[in-house]
């Protein structure tokens, strides 16, 4: 028996040294770690130098050097942009408004309605079930930015008119709404084939087992389903919220009035024409604080976003 434990015993161990089932061999480990020092390197360093860029009071338009901390280096271009970033009359705190606006409004649209046709393709059998599935795969195959004509004309046509003068007084494409309602449209693929794949992992026999104790078709979908669910609901939220937070050609399209404008849209506006007309202390500063919510949020839920995405592509 102490001879079949010390085997067992030694068996864990390597199990737990090798998870692979073989160690990698001193040149192999060097290799490995260069391999990811340099992947590592590659991405940091650009945020390094769009650092540095913020820190530096000269605003050189050619930067050509690279230095954490430059000389003098001050917050001055931070509170420029706070203020007011471009010439354009509208403040940093108007536009993240905008963007939030949009991103969350995007982000609970696909959600919700991405959930409902999930658990419709997930639980039900009907005609062209297939054909609709497969339909929603070819679209998400496409880049969003495809269907932004056809958006264009379309939601155009949805306008207010004064009765008075027979101005328009409100055109849905020239709006937010507008515009959150085509990131939705180009969003709701990957939300139904992400949470479909997820919904199909949850047994049935919960659902039969709430039926037989008394429980709707609603309570069970709303009692069982979606805290099931969660995982994927927020994965979905997470990166809706993200592609409204982001969003710029739908945007930059569609929209015409300076109070409309997003924080996408305004760091487009400091670039000049040329390199020497842009304000790179400026347009490194705002980047850094668009950049920095979205990337907070998603470092802290990037285990969940993960396991989220690999459960939910696992079964369709």
């Amino acid at each position: 028996m102490s001879r079949l434990a010390n085997l067992f015993n030694r068996k864990s161990r390597a199990g737990e040294l090798m998870p692979s089932g073989r160690q990698l061999g001193l040149i192999q480990q060097l290799l490995l770690q260069a391999l990811l020092i340099f992947i590592a390197f590659t991405v940091i360093f650009p945020i390094l130098w769009v650092v540095s860029l913020s820190l530096d009071p000269r605003d050189i338009s050619r930067p050509t050097e690279l230095a954490l901390i430059p000389p003098g280096a001050s917050f001055t271009a931070y509170a420029q942009v706070l203020e007011r970033p471009t010439n354009n009359n509208i403040s940093f705190a108007a536009l993240a408004f905008n963007s939030f606006r949009l991103a969350f409004g995007t982000s609970v649209g696909a959600v919700l309605i991405g959930v409902l046709a999930a658990y419709s393709f997930s639980r039900f059998r009907f005609a062209g079930r297939e054909l609709l599935m497969l339909g929603i795969v070819a679209v998400l195959m496409l880049p969003s930015i495809a269907s932004l004509p056809a958006l264009y004309v379309l939601l155009n046509k949805f306008q207010v008119a004064d009765p008075e003068t027979g101005r328009a007084i409100f055109n849905l494409r020239d709006s937010l709404a507008g515009v959150g309602l085509a990131i939705i449209s180009g969003m709701l693929p990957f939300s139904i084939w992400n949470l479909k794949g997820y919904l199909d992992t949850i047994p049935k026999d919960l659902e039969e087992a709430a039926i037989i104790d008394g429980a709707s078709a609603n309570q069970v979908f709303l009692s069982v389903i979606l805290p099931l669910a969660t995982p994927a609901l927020a994965v979905t939220a997470f990166l809706g919220f993200m592609s409204g937070w982001t969003e710029f050609g739908i945007s930059w399209q569609f929209l015409t009035k300076v109070s409309d404008h997003t924080l996408i849209m305004e760091l487009y506006n400091m670039v000049g024409q040329y390199a020497d007309n842009t304000p790179w202390a400026k347009f490194a500063a705002m980047s850094i604080l668009v950049a920095f919510p979205v990337s907070a949020v998603y470092m802290s839920l990037q285990r969940y976003i993960v396991g989220g995405l690999t459960v939910g592509g696992t079964k369709g």
